[in-house]
């Protein structure tokens, strides 16, 4: 067997969600919303399904959904984007792979900001690449460019940057931006962004894509999400925005992954795309308030709640909030014992971990809310 996946953990979202069904928990680990989706982008997927083709749609995506991306990031982001520079493919996790196989060649080192989405790692070491940590440091998660300088190498190909940021919540400024591009451009490097929370950001905050700062349009792979704008992560409908010549080969690595993803879905996406951007600011308003909600549950009961400014996220912190344990040993007594799930931190991370984090999803009804707050309270009991 590949010893890479022979010795790989289980993922720490399938893991905690698979206790939180075995010890009838609420789930506040894995990252999905329970409320949110339009009925209407429902009803297209349906007629698409009944009505339209069934079979193999074009590999790089149907025509309509690669111009109602394009088009999309022109009204929301300025990004001058055609549909050959778009290429669908089933989910983020699969265009991020993708964009990996396709840029990373073996010898090759990859810059990974930590704590970082779990799949980087082994994806970079798949296309028979390194991954070179370099690590955020909590309470404010600054990229710091002194840092990343001493990551670069002869051997650096490529900076995988994820923004707006998950596990954190945070939402990078222009200044950490324009040290990404700098830092890019001075060694010559593919920056595949991972921006699937671009349309998930809090209160009056503004997104900026990386591409559109100066000179970084061609050396972009821009991830984007349908399942993250609508709220419908089980459709797995993802995106690569790049350059023509970036697109052609991530496509090209896409063809044997999952060669295409669902048409009538597809369909469905394209069609709120074009037609639901006044379902955005009510689903930002609905996450923004959750997420007070969450936030003002958990002070009130004693813990200490870093802001989050985008994603479905807050991270509590454990020792400023009188634990005296690890992340996961708290994780695993929450769910075992107090009947709520949530994520270590140290699992986003394979050197320096921070140890004294855990993630909670927010992106829940008021009631799932309450009833996760009241199980983190107790949980709270066990270690005081």
């Amino acid at each position: 067997m590949n010893p890479l996946y022979q010795q790989m953990k289980v993922s720490v979202f399938e893991r905690m969600s698979a206790l939180a069904t075995k010890h009838g928990a609420v789930n506040l680990g894995q990252g999905f919303p329970d409320f949110g989706w339009p009925p209407e982008i429902l009803e297209a997927a349906a007629a698409a399904l009944r009505n339209g083709s069934n079979q193999y749609p074009p590999s790089r995506g149907l025509a309509e959904l690669r111009a109602a991306v394009a088009n999309h990031y022109s009204r929301h982001q300025s990004l001058a984007l055609t549909a050959e520079e778009i290429c669908v493919t089933s989910g983020a996790t699969e265009a991020l792979g993708a964009s990996i196989l396709a840029t990373v060649a073996p010898g090759d080192e990859v810059i990974l900001l930590t704590p970082a989405y779990d799949s980087y790692a082994p994806m970079v070491r798949r296309a028979g690449g390194t991954p070179a940590e370099v690590a955020l440091r909590p309470p404010n998660w600054r990229v710091e460019r002194q840092l990343i300088e001493a990551a670069v190498s002869p051997k650096t190909r490529a900076i995988i940057f994820n923004n707006p940021h998950n596990p954190t919540g945070r939402l990078f400024d222009l200044e950490e931006l324009q040290t990404i591009a700098d830092l890019a451009k001075q060694h010559d490097l593919v920056v595949i962004s991972d921006e699937v929370w671009e349309h998930v950001v809090l209160g009056e905050r503004h997104f900026t894509p990386l591409a559109s700062l100066p000179g970084m349009a061609e050396r972009v792979i821009k991830i984007g999400s349908a399942g993250k704008i609508f709220s419908l992560t089980g459709w797995k409908v993802g995106w690569i925005a790049a350059s023509p010549d970036l697109a052609g080969v991530v496509a090209r690595a896409h063809q044997f992954l999952t060669f295409s993803t669902a048409p009538n879905l597809q369909v469905a996406v394209a069609y709120g795309l074009t037609e639901g951007d006044a379902w955005l600011d009510p689903m930002r308003q609905r996450f923004a308030r959750a997420c007070n909600r969450m936030t003002e549950g958990l002070r009130a009961g004693g813990y200490e709640v870093l802001e989050a400014a985008s994603t479905y996220f807050l991270c509590v912190d454990l020792d400023a909030s009188g634990i005296a344990v690890s992340d996961e040993e708290f994780a695993i007594a929450a769910v075992e014992q107090a009947g709520v799930a949530v994520v270590p931190l140290s699992a986003f991370a394979e050197e320096n971990a921070c140890r004294h984090l855990v993630r909670l999803c927010f992106g829940k009804k008021d009631e799932t809310i309450d009833a996760g707050v009241a199980a983190m309270l107790k949980a709270k009991e066990i270690f005081s």
